[in-house]
């Protein structure tokens, strides 16, 4: 795979119209739902995971084929018997008040536990695999946006910040609590916040553990619109149809930033690297804490129930284990 920073002359060019087949909607997935807006020119794809909403290996695959498709037509899209030019990419999830909860807990335990090195190098991967196309625009002159509406906590706050623009509701929260397991977000965490916000307070994120409210991170500069609650969808066409007076403008800016300080899929991947390395050293007492992360989400989401507060039983879970200096601070 090639580096997350480069061009091509993909975004410059007249695509060819090409066959139905080729259609990304034509596609059926088992934890991903997509749509077309064809006036608009947005692609949306929503995370829909079983059980708990955390990014296990099919869903990741999913993010992986569905990626695949929008760089296959071409940026072109058949609906009704024409072809339209997808303009913006939306992120979201269909998980009442969740965006995504992060890495798949289970499997960690398991793997780290059986000091399996190439299997966690192999879920890392697949993590930023899955976000690729995303980071590098599917080498189209398109906008990413990610709706957060809910939580978004460890790979789902990285998953968020992959995207040009954040729009998210102000009951929302995100952060990465993987330090009260002593571990790091390793798949893009420091990467995209550093570049955002600067390494010292993206450092000061990380190693908090904090959950922070949109407002808070609408402050820093992290959630580009911030919206009352139930107003998110909404917020992405006001959002599109602004956009649509500067939309050249924004998207030769973004091409320069790019230029400037790139994210290269070799720095993920090196990253990633210190990350699985990390994750082996955690000892039986970081498990037990990872493990009661993990309970807390079984047990709010088993047989697919969905509810709104997932991040309080989290903490609460956390905060049975850690000293009171080391506890979330909401």
């Amino acid at each position: 795979m090639g580096k997350l920073g480069t061009w091509t002359n993909n975004e410059a060019r007249q695509f060819e119209i090409l066959p139905l087949e080729n259609n990304p909607l034509e596609i059926e997935y088992t934890q991903l739902e997509t749509r077309f807006d064809s006036e608009e020119g947005i692609s949306w794809v929503l995370m829909n995971p079983k059980d708990v909403p955390c990014f296990n290996l099919d869903i990741l695959g999913e993010l992986q084929q569905y990626n695949q498709s929008i760089e296959d037509c071409g940026g072109k899209i058949w609906k009704r018997g024409e072809s339209h030019a997808i303009r913006y990419m939306v992120f979201a999830s269909r998980t009442p008040g969740v965006f995504n909860l992060g890495g798949q807990l289970a499997l960690f335990i398991r793997l780290i536990r059986n000091a399996d090195r190439q299997a966690l190098m192999h879920y890392a991967t697949m993590c930023i695999d899955s976000m690729a196309s995303r980071i590098r625009h599917y080498d189209l002159p398109v906008v990413t946006i990610s709706l957060v509406q809910g939580d978004a906590l460890g790979g789902g706050f990285e998953a968020a910040l992959t995207s040009d623009i954040i729009i998210a509701e102000r009951n929302s929260r995100m952060g990465f609590p993987e330090i009260l397991f002593n571990l790091f977000p390793g798949m893009g965490a420091y990467s995209f916040l550093a570049r955002k916000i600067g390494t010292v307070q993206a450092e000061k994120i990380i190693l908090s553990g904090k959950l922070y409210s949109a407002e808070e991170l609408h402050a820093l500069g992290l959630v580009d619109v911030l919206v009352e609650d139930g107003e998110g969808e909404e917020a992405v066409y006001d959002f599109v149809a602004k956009q649509a007076r500067r939309s050249n403008g924004y998207i030769a800016m973004r091409k320069a930033r790019k230029m400037f300080n790139p994210v290269t899929y070799q720095e993920l991947m090196d990253i990633t690297g210190i990350w699985v390395d990390a994750a082996l050293q955690l000892n039986e007492k970081d498990l037990k804490v990872m493990d009661r992360f993990l309970r807390s989400q079984q047990k709010l989401f088993g047989n697919s129930a969905r509810v709104q507060h997932s991040a309080e039983a989290v903490q609460k879970a956390a905060e049975t284990r850690r000293k009171p200096e080391m506890a979330l601070v909401l």
